[in-house]
C-alpha cells in the first residue's frame, strides 16, 4: 500500500503543473487524500470487514467530495485532479497511471448484480464531467473527453467524445516508459 501511495504522490507532482512539492500535495490535495483513504478502506474491505471500510468511504466523501466504493480496485499512480463530484463504483477496476478530472463518474447503468462498472486500462485520462457507465472497457492510452457519456468499450489509443461518446481518434498513444506496466485484467 505504501508503494502505491508513493506512486500516487509522484503522479500528482508529474501531472499537475501547480504542484510544487510533495508536502503541498499531501497537505492540500483532496484527490490525494481520497486515494489514501480509499486504499485503507479497500484493504479493510478485502480483509472481510464491512462496516469500517464503508465508514471510511463515507468520511472520504464527506471530507473530499470524492466517492469511491471500498470494493473498487485502483492500481498505482492514480491521480484525481480537482476531485469534487468524482464517483467510482464498487466493481470498477482502474489500471496504473490513470487521471480523472472533477465530476467524473465511473458508474453502473442498472440494478443488476455482479460486474456492472467499467474497467479503465493503464494510462487513461477521463475529462471533467465525463460519465463512463456500465461493464465496459476503456483501452490503454485512451482519452474520454470532458462531458462525454461513454456507454460502450473503446479500443486502446482512442479518444472518445460526445453524448453518447464516439471514437474520434485512434492510436493517440505516446511513447511512454510506463507502458511496460501490467495491464488491468
Amino acid at each position: 500500500m505504501l508503494s502505491a501511495l508513493k506512486d500516487d504522490l509522484r503522479a500528482a507532482l508529474e501531472r499537475d503543473p501547480a504542484a510544487v512539492s510533495p508536502l503541498q500535495v499531501m497537505m492540500f490535495y483532496p484527490g490525494f487524500h481520497a486515494i489514501v483513504l480509499h486504499r485503507l478502506a479497500h484493504r479493510l474491505h478485502n480483509g472481510g470487514l464491512f462496516w469500517l471500510p464503508h465508514m471510511i468511504s463515507w468520511l472520504n466523501r464527506f471530507f473530499t467530495g470524492v466517492e469511491i466504493h471500498p470494493g473498487a480496485q485502483i492500481e498505482k499512480g492514480f491521480f484525481i485532479d480537482h476531485g469534487m463530484g468524482v464517483v467510482i463504483g464498487e466493481t470498477t477496476r482502474i489500471g496504473s497511471h490513470v487521471t480523472l478530472y472533477q465530476g467524473t463518474v465511473l458508474g453502473g447503468v442498472g440494478r443488476e448484480r455482479g460486474k456492472r462498472h467499467p474497467d479503465i486500462a493503464n494510462r487513461v485520462m477521463v475529462g471533467a464531467g465525463a460519465k463512463v457507465l456500465g461493464p465496459i472497457r476503456v483501452g490503454e492510452d485512451s482519452k474520454v473527453g470532458a462531458g462525454a457519456v461513454l456507454l460502450q468499450s473503446i479500443p486502446p489509443g482512442s479518444t472518445a467524445v460526445g453524448v453518447p461518446a464516439q471514437v474520434v481518434n485512434r492510436n493517440c498513444a505516446k511513447d511512454d516508459p510506463q507502458k511496460e506496466d501490467a495491464e488491468v485484467t
